[in-house]
């Protein structure tokens, strides 16, 4: 059984003042998530992402098509039980402090009065709140409210957890504190589907990611399979180089491109056909230290770049 499966699911929209007409945010969206993988579902601003999450979490309801949560239909009130949600731009009541949201939450859940106050306490611990949680939610900031936010998705201690956007208005550390989470709840055999735009976020946590642009499935997929992995060169950075001596490496045909970092310090691409320790060899005999020396790869983001340019931009319908 998949922790979430969609068919054909599509919403449209009618748009305009005057003479509306119909917009397609969503269109034929067929997709499966399993029970227990970290599930990156990636797209630009307006590519369908949160549409799809709000379909998941019956905020909208489809044109057409169907969705299921744990092998019952998104709508099941026992399915709504075991889900956690956090929305794009959460909006708390500013005058709970987050430790009254939490027990507020977890009233809702049916929890009572010490087990409200013990799960608020551990979960903000979790997502990093410390004395603030007795601050009314208008004196925190945008990222204090995102860490507010993915802890009352926790509250139920969910089997399948919906985030949109998660890493949004948070600080370098806040967003490694974060994924970290991400990877204690999919060692606990938590389904994690999140929505986001950042695709660094997604290559260190999924395991799987689905690409959307323009509405429609671009690519869907391991990261080992959509991202061409291949070696296309070498990155060989190099101290105690002369501009002599790179370009006579270039004259050579060892180096492709030389980019100066430093004084003396350079970063050289090398084409795939020269074996790096050719050219370090050539290198070094000219009073050059090796610093570092990596394979050069496509990264998610140029698949990500590619996909989006070919998907079609216009998303009306004749």
């Amino acid at each position: 059984m998949d922790a979430i499966r969609t068919e054909g699911l599509t919403k449209h929209y009618r748009v305009g003042f005057w003479r509306p007409r119909p917009y397609v945010a969503l269109e034929g969206l067929t997709l499966e998530v399993r029970q227990g993988e970290v599930f990156g579902f990636l797209g630009p601003n307006g590519a369908g992402k949160t549409t799809t999450l709000k379909l998941l979490m019956q905020l909208i309801y489809p044109t057409s098509g169907h969705a299921e949560i744990l092998g019952r239909p998104v709508g099941d009130a026992a399915v709504r039980r075991r889900v956690g949600y956090l929305p794009e731009n959460p909006s708390f009541y500013d005058y709970l402090t987050a430790e009254e949201l939490l027990e507020y939450v977890g009233a809702l859940f049916g929890y009572g009065p010490s087990a409200r106050r013990a799960r608020a306490a551990r979960l903000l611990d979790e997502v990093g709140i410390g004395a603030e949680r007795r601050l009314h939610l208008r004196k925190f900031s945008k990222g204090m409210l995102q860490r507010v936010g993915i802890a009352q998705a926790l509250v139920n201690d969910p089997e399948v957890i919906v985030f949109d956007e998660p890493m949004s208005g948070l600080d370098p550390l806040g967003r490694r504190e974060i994924r970290e989470l991400v990877l204690r709840l999919r060692d606990r055999g938590c389904t994690v589907f999140f929505s986001s735009h950042v695709l660094a976020d997604a290559e260190a946590l999924c395991s799987r990611v689905a690409i959307v642009a323009g509405g429609r499935l671009a690519a869907v997929g391991q990261l080992a399979d959509l991202v061409a992995f291949q070696v296309r060169g070498w990155e060989l950075v190099v101290a105690g180089l002369g501009p002599e001596a790179v370009e006579r490496a270039k004259g050579a045909g060892l180096v492709m491109r030389a980019t100066a970092v430093g004084d003396g310090r350079y970063a050289l691409e090398l084409p795939l056909s020269v074996a790096p320790e050719r050219a370090l060899a050539e290198l070094t005999t000219g009073g050059a230290r090796l610093v570092s020396l990596n394979p050069l790869r496509e990264t998610l983001e140029d698949f990500f770049v590619r996909q989006v340019g070919a998907a079609p931009r216009d998303r009306g319908l004749d």
